[in-house]
């Protein structure tokens, strides 16, 4: 078992896919005759010929719908949108039509399909090619949400996407792409979609993410562990449906929440979260629910990228912030907090 990427995951549960089942097939711009712009439909043509690897014109609305009225009979079309800046065409096919053919049909039909696309910003692209715009996906009802954060669950999240009988949305965070490898085995197991993974186990507060910005929030996990602060770390996974119940379980043993997102903070899927928590942990919880987001703004060009994005350094000094108020809180004392350092979490601790 060697050590792959997160790209080579991809492109291994495509290929495990389209051998497993005829009925798999991949279409999008470019997809076939160069890989893909990231290389993650790399030999896949050369492997299952034309008609199942099909190379699409440059119309994001034509490989939407195309691939809504495969799925309707009977194919498992994977559909490659090459940025998710170019996703917004295909709202009218996702939103009309892939996310209601159940109910449309009274379970008649459904719609097997995967739209895959990278997102998110880190790598120096230029304009359109680094949206974080997960919410606006994830508030479609019928539809799934999914983002892997490694490469062991780039193979085993996209088996499952592909072999679920309704309509998946695949977002690939390609920051990680290629910085990071581990060892996967391509023995065609999926792991299960609708569930949070909980990365690491801790008693002090719990810290929710996804996609690229994990390796982020376990980096500062590591920087908390050094104060003496135990991080539970929780990789969403799936963002629609979420799994609300690990995370609650979560911050009923810390008490505490740290959430963090890539995307503009206005709206996003940190909201809801934290919306839920309110709703359902509230008595639980020992201080505010805390959000690290991106800013309310357009992803700057690819020069100031790094000021869009939080850092590892960033989430811990927020964690350490939060929790000198959450000992605020249980002591009855009101004040403004100070700014936290890990000298004085320490004597919290």
């Amino acid at each position: 078992m060697s050590k792959i990427t997160l790209i080579e995951a991809v492109n291994l549960a495509l290929h495990r896919a389209m051998r497993e089942d005829p009925n798999v097939v991949a279409l999008g711009e470019d997809i076939g005759t160069n890989g893909g712009v990231f290389r993650a439909t790399d030999k896949l043509r050369e492997r299952f010929g034309i008609k199942r690897v099909m190379d699409t014109p440059l119309a994001e609305t034509l490989i939407a719908g195309m691939t809504v009225g495969m799925a309707a009979q009977g194919l498992r079309p994977v559909a490659e949108i090459q940025f998710m800046g170019f996703i917004y065409a295909t709202f009218e096919q996702l939103v009309s039509h892939a996310s209601r053919m159940r109910n449309r049909t009274k379970g008649r039909l459904s719609c097997p399909m995967v739209l895959r696309a990278p997102y998110g910003g880190g790598i120096h692209a230029p304009e359109h090619h680094s949206e974080s715009m997960e919410a606006m996906l994830a508030h479609i009802p019928g539809l799934r949400v999914v983002i892997p954060s490694s490469p062991a669950r780039a193979y085993g999240l996209l088996l499952s996407a592909i072999r679920n009988p309704d309509p998946v949305v695949f977002l690939e965070p390609k920051r990680i792409y290629r910085a990071v490898a581990q060892e996967v085995a391509d023995d065609g197991q999926g792991l299960p979609l609708d569930t949070c993974f909980t990365l690491r186990e801790g008693k002090d507060i719990t810290l929710v993410s996804w996609g690229a910005m994990l390796q982020e929030t376990l980096q500062a996990a590591d920087g908390l562990a050094e104060a003496g602060v135990s991080a539970e770390v929780i990789d969403v996974g799936t963002l629609a449906p979420i799994d609300m119940f690990s995370i609650e379980a979560s911050v009923a043993k810390t008490g505490r929440c740290c959430i963090v997102q890539e995307a503009p903070r206005h709206v996003g899927v940190g909201a809801e979260i934290a919306a839920r928590l309110a709703e359902n942990s509230i008595f639980d919880l020992t201080a505010p629910v805390l959000r690290i987001c991106g800013y309310d703004t357009v992803m700057p060009y690819y020069r100031n990228e790094q000021h869009f994005l939080p850092s590892a350094a960033l989430i811990q000094q927020k964690v350490l912030a939060s929790l000198e108020q959450g000992s605020a809180w249980e002591d009855q004392q009101f004040e403004p907090a100070q700014p936290a350092t890990l000298a004085t979490v320490r004597k919290l601790a």
